[in-house]
C-alpha cells in the first residue's frame, strides 16, 4: 500500500461541540498521527426571543447538518458542570441533550472530558478563564483570528480529544495504583505540529 493511502487511512474528524443555552460552540479538527489540522469552527446562535422548543430545534437542524458537511469520525462534549442557577443548568442540559442526540442519530463514537482536563491540557491551569482558552487555541492551531469564545471551547475539546484523551484514560486506570505516591497537579500537554 502507498504511503499516501496509509497516511490517509490513519486520518481522524473530530467535532467538538460546546452547548450553550443562547449560544453553542463547535470546532472540526483532522488528525494525522500527531499532526492535527484545522478544518472549522463556528457557531450556533439560537433566535433569542423564540421559544425553547424552537431554539432547541434550530441547535438541533445545525448540528444535523453540520456532522452532513464534516462527516466527523468522533465527537467531543464537554462533561455537564453545576451552572449558577438552577434554571439555567437546565436549559443548558436541554442543549446538551440536543447535542447527545443529534451525535448519537448519527452513529458517532461520543467521548466527554471534564472542564479542568480540557483547560488545564490547552493552557497548564484547570481555572483558566475564556480568553486564556481563546488565546491558546489561536497560537495552537495558528488561526488568523481569535475564535469566538464558545468555538474556542469547543476546539479546546477536540484538541484535547485528539491529543490527551487516549492519555486520560490510561492515566485514569493507573491513577488508584499511584496513590501513596506523591500527587501532581500537571496533567498531560500537547504540542500541534505543522508541516
Amino acid at each position: 500500500m502507498p504511503a499516501a493511502e496509509a497516511s490517509a487511512e490513519a486520518r481522524v474528524r473530530i467535532l467538538g461541540i460546546d452547548p450553550g443555552s443562547t449560544v453553542t460552540g463547535f470546532g472540526v479538527l483532522e488528525q494525522a498521527g500527531a499532526r492535527v489540522r484545522h478544518v472549522a469552527h463556528g457557531t450556533v446562535r439560537h433566535p433569542r426571543h423564540a421559544s425553547l422548543a424552537e431554539r432547541l430545534a434550530t441547535l438541533q437542524a445545525a448540528l444535523v447538518e453540520l456532522i452532513a458537511t464534516h462527516r466527523p469520525d468522533v465527537a467531543v462534549v464537554e462533561r455537564v458542570f453545576v451552572a449558577a442557577s438552577p434554571r439555567a443548568a437546565l436549559v443548558l442540559g436541554h442543549a446538551r441533550g440536543v447535542a447527545l442526540a443529534a451525535v448519537g442519530a448519527a452513529g458517532l463514537p461520543l467521548h466527554e472530558y471534564a472542564p479542568s482536563q480540557i483547560k488545564l491540557a490547552v493552557t497548564g491551569s484547570g481555572a483558566a478563564d475564556k480568553r486564556q482558552v481563546q488565546a491558546m487555541v489561536q497560537r495552537l492551531l495558528a488561526l488568523a483570528a481569535p475564535p469566538p469564545f464558545d468555538a474556542a471551547d469547543a476546539l479546546a475539546a477536540a484538541l484535547y480529544h485528539g491529543h490527551a484523551g487516549p492519555l486520560a484514560a490510561v492515566l485514569a486506570r493507573v491513577a488508584p495504583r499511584a496513590r501513596g505516591r506523591r500527587a501532581t497537579t500537571r496533567g498531560p500537554r500537547f504540542v500541534v505540529r505543522r508541516k
